[in-house]
């Protein structure tokens, strides 16, 4: 018989907390009395994880049940905190199977919106919910995050097509924020194994963030060279990789994440700091940009809404400008590592959009990619400008 492990009262992830609202809302729906709490199975994990659920209750005379659990990611800032979760359950009209709905303040991905949900958040909702199929039935499960429309506009999910509200993504249990000192060690580990494997041939990508994560992969550069994603510790992972015997590292991530390292900022929370548009402005004046058309960058919403103000009047000048972005965050990556006295390591930079194109490089990513055989995305409007790796 499985063991529940001690009360898990804080630091879970959004997936978990929907997990325990969705069973305590289908625990409802078979006659049971509400609970205060449930025991959770957790994929690739031993035992249970019991989790506290804040109301449960029957609806439209018994056809239905809704579960509240309260979003606790433990220490940290994390805009999820105190969020109220709401999990709508009642028998599938198919009578078979488990069907996840979106709801109000879920995220949709903006190309056929559908649910944004990652394999482990779905995969989490299954585990719990599958023992009590045999009893009910199919089940249609609503999520519905009444502040997650609000939240979302806080965070860069729009910048990856994600739309409407908060995605239920996340690949465990347990929050490992990414601008904590224990996500830092837990990535130095990570460089070591990596730099210790028979045939490390000193040639890494470092990713930042799991859109990073995933597009390096379909790419291909993880067939190349390992892949450490890096979170928002960047600088000192810089230093580690060159003292762990990389020579020439890959930095690959959003542009509007990479752009702070071309001002200098090496912990890219958006807690600690945030300069971006000031640091596009500051290497617009350097590419000779008019007065007028730096004004209109510093008056964009986003690192996103100011390429394609420059893209849609200059493209020429779009291009070149993020070129220097990317050659900016090469110079300012080693200038950070001579000061640690780390002189062995050459770094380069490639950088995506929103649509998850790789679009732009210094002259170090440029070497680099070609040596993986990776191109860059050509711009859609003048395919002819759009710069070749061939």
């Amino acid at each position: 018989m499985a063991t529940t492990s001690a009360f898990s009262g804080t630091g879970l992830t959004l997936p978990v907390w929907v997990a325990a609202a969705a069973r305590a809302a289908a625990l409802v729906l078979g006659g049971s009395a509400a609970p205060s709490s449930v025991d959770l199975r957790i994929p690739s994990e031993q035992g249970l994880r019991r989790v506290e659920v804040h109301t449960a209750s029957l609806l439209d005379g018994g056809q239905k049940a809704l579960a509240i659990s309260i979003c606790d990611p433990g220490a940290g800032l994390d805009l999820t905190r105190g969020l109220e979760i709401w999990v709508l359950v009642c028998r599938s009209s198919s009578g078979e199977g488990l069907q996840i709905h979106a709801g109000e303040g879920v995220g949709r991905l903006e190309d056929d919106g559908s649910l944004c949900i990652s394999g482990f958040a779905r995969e989490l909702l299954e585990l719990n919910l599958s023992d009590l199929l045999p009893v009910l039935g199919g089940l249609d499960v609503e999520v519905v995050l009444p502040r997650g429309r609000e939240l979302a506009l806080r965070t860069s999910n729009s910048a990856f097509g994600v739309v409407e509200g908060l995605a239920l993504i996340g690949t465990q249990a347990e929050v490992q924020t990414s601008a904590s000192p224990d996500q830092l060690q837990l990535a130095r580990d990570r460089l070591r194994e990596l730099t210790a494997q028979t045939g490390f041939a000193g040639r890494l990508t470092l990713v930042i963030g799991e859109n990073g994560l995933d597009l390096a992969d379909q790419l291909g550069l993880s067939d190349q060279q390992p892949l450490l994603k890096s979170g928002n510790w960047i600088g000192p992972l810089l230093v580690a990789a060159a003292e762990s015997g990389v020579r020439q590292l890959l930095v690959f991530g959003y542009h509007g994440k990479l752009i702070k390292l071309a001002g200098g900022i090496f912990h890219t929370h958006h807690h600690l700091a945030d300069a971006r548009l000031e640091v596009l402005a500051a290497l617009a004046v350097q590419q000779g940009l008019s007065l007028e058309s730096i004004r209109a960058l510093l008056q964009t919403a986003s690192i996103e809404q100011a390429w394609c103000w420059l893209q849609a009047h200059d493209l020429e000048q779009a291009m070149g400008l993020w070129m220097a972005v990317a050659e900016a965050v090469e110079g300012r990556s080693e200038a950070y590592l001579k000061r640690y006295g780390c002189t062995g390591m050459r770094v380069g930079a490639a950088l995506f959009n929103r649509d998850r194109q790789l679009r732009w490089t210094g002259p170090e990513g440029r070497k680099m990619l070609r040596y993986c055989s990776v191109q860059l995305h050509p711009v859609a409007s003048d395919s002819d400008q759009g710069p070749s790796l061939r």
